[in-house]
């Protein structure tokens, strides 16, 4: 528990770097960046977005299981627990933002250059929320379309972020349960699409650096007890003999 720990918490702190130091400058987003960049970013926010979130789900479960293969029992125990927590931690999010009622970026923003009434815009149901962006920036010259339909897609509060912590918590596994196999690349890459969708949701508008901060906390939090019920329910995880030979193969290769 104490090495999982250690390695996930380490992990986080590296995830926290971009929304502390971006928080730290007094950064704050503001529309017109070039499509050439935010493009890109929607690409990489969408692989969390339903319906591709799924996919990524499973794809991801699929690649864990198979990394994990001489150990297969714990890691179906894992996806388990894992699946669990997160369904739990939509719950806290969802929670947590209904409490708070943060105004995204975006919103905000829509508040100060179209002289809309924020609190009133969150009083109305989803769809009439919707449709008042989609009014508010129907002659906008300054929006792009494809980016003013995913606004419309998403007008719930900003804290925290759903997104963070999927990518986040999937990072945070990665680091957990690979880094002893020596799947070094999986994780390197793991570790980079969670920085890239974090910043993919500061720069399209949707989300401040804390909203990042606070949901990368909890899925540390998460992961972490994952990995320790995993251990109490499942086993070990410690590489067993036959995968310890197939690691120092590899390394070799």
């Amino acid at each position: 528990m104490f090495q999982i720990t250690k390695r996930t918490s380490s992990a986080a702190l590296l995830l926290l770097l971009m929304p502390a130091g971006v928080w730290i400058s007094g950064w704050l987003w503001t529309p017109g960046m070039s499509d050439l960049i935010l493009r890109p970013l929607y690409w990489i926010t969408e692989t969390v977005s339903a319906p591709w979130g799924i996919l990524t789900n499973t794809l991801l479960c699929i690649w864990f299981l198979w990394c994990l293969r001489f150990r297969i029992k714990p890691a179906i125990g894992l996806v388990v627990i894992l699946i669990a927590a997160v369904l739990l931690g939509q719950g806290v999010k969802t929670y947590v933002k209904n409490q708070v009622q943060e105004p995204r970026p975006y919103v905000q923003w829509l508040g100060t250059s179209q002289q809309m009434d924020v609190t009133a815009f969150y009083q109305q149901k989803s769809k009439l929320r919707s449709k008042q962006v989609r009014q508010e920036l129907e002659n906008s010259t300054l929006i792009p379309q494809w980016l003013s339909k995913s606004w419309q897609n998403d007008t719930g509060f900003a804290f925290p972020s759903g997104h963070t912590m999927f990518a986040a918590s999937w990072a945070l596994l990665g680091v957990g349960l690979l880094w002893p196999r020596r799947h070094y690349k999986t994780v390197a890459v793991l570790m980079v699409w969670a920085v890239l969708v974090m910043g993919s949701r500061l720069l399209l508008g949707m989300h401040w650096p804390r909203d990042l901060l606070a949901s990368v906390a909890i899925s540390w939090l998460l992961v972490t007890l994952s990995c320790w019920l995993t251990q109490r329910l499942c086993g070990p995880l410690t590489i067993p003999p036959q995968e310890q030979q197939e690691i120092t193969e590899r390394e070799v290769e």
